[in-house]
């Protein structure tokens, strides 16, 4: 089903190399949009906007370190100098496959700068460096990716994410009177080579078997609220956090 308001746009997904991101990517070609596959991994990152181009619609792969006040404001320009713009971006790119389990207390404070500096302030950045771009089109849309895990005090993965949410409501009201849209999706465990790596199998079961909907999502059940929120049928609806989660979060 066409969504209204994606057709012709221009959107950019961040860690769109593979799993949930690459999911986006793809489901905004299949939409018709004009998709810029950015991603740190350039292997990965050509890999998907290959094949989408492959399958008729318009890619192109840049990039991009989140992290990096340069390097988001340069995948910004190649955007725009590729496709005229910039209408859409989801800020899905964040350490998690490769993440350490380490506490709070123990872990090394250099690499917790950085984790934070890629899943709390890289969406950040990539905001700042789009939304000027935006505007100039008349207003565009944000998702920002967030997890169940904001709500469940989970280390300082879950202190991220529960700081995208914050980012979200803030942006939101920032951004709202520029005609720019702002929100964020909370999956829940998704069925991705990430959550592979760092979930052992016991837990995994254990964790679906809590679930109101007792499966493992895959990025299939994550886009299609990607689209919604992105797409003019959702012209009313900004600062929320939509949790695609299996009832793993009920919330009051």
């Amino acid at each position: 089903m066409k969504l209204p308001g994606i057709e012709g746009k221009v959107a950019i997904v961040t860690g769109a190399g593979g799993g949930i991101g690459e999911g986006y990517a793809k489901g905004l070609a299949a939409q018709g949009a004009k998709v810029v596959v950015a991603e740190i991994d350039k292997e990965k990152g050509e890999r998907v906007a290959a094949e989408i181009r492959k399958s008729g619609a318009q890619a192109q792969f840049v990039e991009v370190d989140v992290s990096s006040p340069t390097s988001t404001k340069a995948a910004a320009e190649r955007t725009v100098a590729a496709f005229g713009g910039i209408d859409f971006l989801v800020n899905n790119a964040a350490i998690f496959g490769t993440m350490k389990m380490s506490s709070l207390m123990d872990v090394d404070w250099a690499y917790y700068r950085k984790f934070m500096d890629v899943n709390m302030d890289g969406a950040l950045l990539m905001t700042r460096a789009c939304a000027p771009e935006m505007v100039k089109r008349g207003g565009g849309a944000i998702v920002n990716q967030s997890s169940t895990a904001s709500w469940m005090s989970a280390g300082y993965y879950g202190i991220a994410k529960l700081a995208i949410n914050g980012i979200t409501g803030a942006l939101a009201k920032e951004l709202g009177s520029k005609k720019i849209r702002v929100n964020a999706i909370a999956p829940g465990p998704t069925d991705t080579e990430a959550l592979r790596t760092v979930v052992p199998e016991v837990f995994k079961k254990q964790l679906v078997a809590s679930l109101a909907l007792p499966r493992l999502g895959s990025p299939d059940d994550l886009v299609p609220t990607c689209l919604f929120l992105l797409s003019d049928a959702a012209g009313w609806i900004t600062g929320q956090v939509i949790n695609v989660d299996g009832g793993q979060i009920m919330r009051p």
